[in-house]
């Protein structure tokens, strides 16, 4: 009986031990994004850049040896579902760690959720500025804020003449916070701002807005909304014989996307970018942007994602890096290691300053922008 006895809590430890190794050998990492509904394809743009990186860390050896494992999650373009997908891999899944939402309002909603499970999530895209200043030490973001983006594109005010400007924005967080930035800056710049003006995520038909912006004094027109809905104002502000220059902000713009689908109402549109794949010798590190384009057409992936799909690559490069200072999947230990990650990104130099109530500071990384033009059905850059 004995013999017996020892035999069993021999096996017993040997499965304990298999069971632990097996836990540690693999990385879980949650992906919170728009699959479906009304952003779905930036989304996807993302989650694939996110895989990419996911693969090429876990053919270098993944992290401390172990491989990452991508648990991603439809968030459906929805702010409630994203909060219960948050939950849902934290509670269900257990990942330590998030990369996500995509949409300010969609990271907004999770927010709480990463305060009550204290898990870090890296904001891959979101630009509305109280998701640094609220107060949520667990948020690390490396695109723009709304500010941040204004600011940098200050530099192309003067030179572009822009005097007077009429701004046409999504109404959510986002939208309407980029619509404030803006503002500021070109008061800021000796410049002044007509008219603003919302539009719902989901409008098909913008004619009453356009209208009223082609027949102020304003010489530019910001426009403020994902793709989809831009490729839609472009062919309606055409249509309406609208000839002010039309420059988008956000970076979520996907002028190859707007080539193929606006065709010549897109000529001569401005677009700020955080990444401008057509030049790609302009990125911070441009061997790995020159890398990632060549791995993302290699799979197929649709070209006009590459402009959003870096966010994934960033992000998810961003994470392991924290993973690997960590020494352990251990969310806490993350968090604090994500002060330490500093590294050259496809986006910029990804380096978190504190932001934020003290005490309870979100950090910020200040990526890189570039302004494109469309000349020609082809993609330049304006320096």
């Amino acid at each position: 009986m004995k013999t017996t006895w020892i035999k069993l809590s021999l096996a017993a430890a040997v499965a304990t031990f298999a069971a632990t190794a097996g836990a540690q050998s693999v990385i879980k990492i949650g992906v919170n994004q728009p699959l479906t509904g009304a952003v779905a394809a930036s989304g996807n743009f993302v989650t694939n850049g996110a895989r990419i990186a996911a693969d090429e860390i876990n053919a270098k050896g993944g992290i401390n040896g172990a491989k990452i494992e991508l648990v991603i999650e439809d968030n459906k373009s929805n702010p409630t579902e994203a909060a219960a997908v948050a939950e849902k891999l934290i509670v269900r899944d257990k990942v330590p760690v998030m990369l996500g939402a995509w949409s300010s309002t969609y990271t907004l909603s999770v927010m709480p959720k990463l305060m009550e499970y204290k898990v870090p999530m890296v904001v891959e895209t979101s630009g509305a500025d109280k998701i640094t200043t609220s107060g949520n030490p667990y948020i690390f973001r490396i695109c723009p804020t709304n500010d941040i983006e204004a600011q940098s594109f200050a530099r192309h005010v003067a030179p572009l003449g822009i005097k007077k400007a009429d701004i046409l924005a999504v109404n959510n967080d986002w939208g309407r916070g980029s619509a404030d930035s803006l503002q500021r800056m070109l008061k800021s710049k000796g410049g002044s701002v007509g008219r603003i003006l919302t539009m719902d995520a989901t409008a098909q038909d913008v004619t009453s807005q356009l209208s009223q912006l082609r027949g102020g004094d304003a010489d530019t027109i910001f426009v403020i909304t994902a793709v989809e809905q831009l490729t839609l104002v472009l062919k309606q502000a055409q249509s309406l014989g609208v000839k002010k220059r039309i420059i988008t902000m956000g970076g979520s713009q996907s002028p190859d996307q707007l080539i193929a689908h606006a065709g010549s109402a897109a000529e001569g549109t401005m677009h700020n970018m955080m990444f401008a794949p057509w030049h790609p010798e302009a990125a911070e590190d441009p061997a790995a942007a020159k890398a990632f384009i060549a791995e993302w057409n290699k799979r197929n992936y649709d070209k006009a994602g590459l402009t959003e799909g870096f966010r994934g690559y960033d992000g998810i490069r961003t994470i392991a890096q924290a993973v690997a200072k960590a020494g352990a999947a251990d969310p806490e230990k993350i968090r604090a290691a994500l002060w330490n990650v500093d590294f050259k990104g496809i986006t910029g130099r990804i380096k978190f300053e504190k932001v934020g109530p003290a005490g309870k500071e979100s950090g910020q990384s200040t990526p890189n922008t570039y302004l494109v033009k469309i000349n020609g059905g082809k993609v330049d850059l304006v320096k």
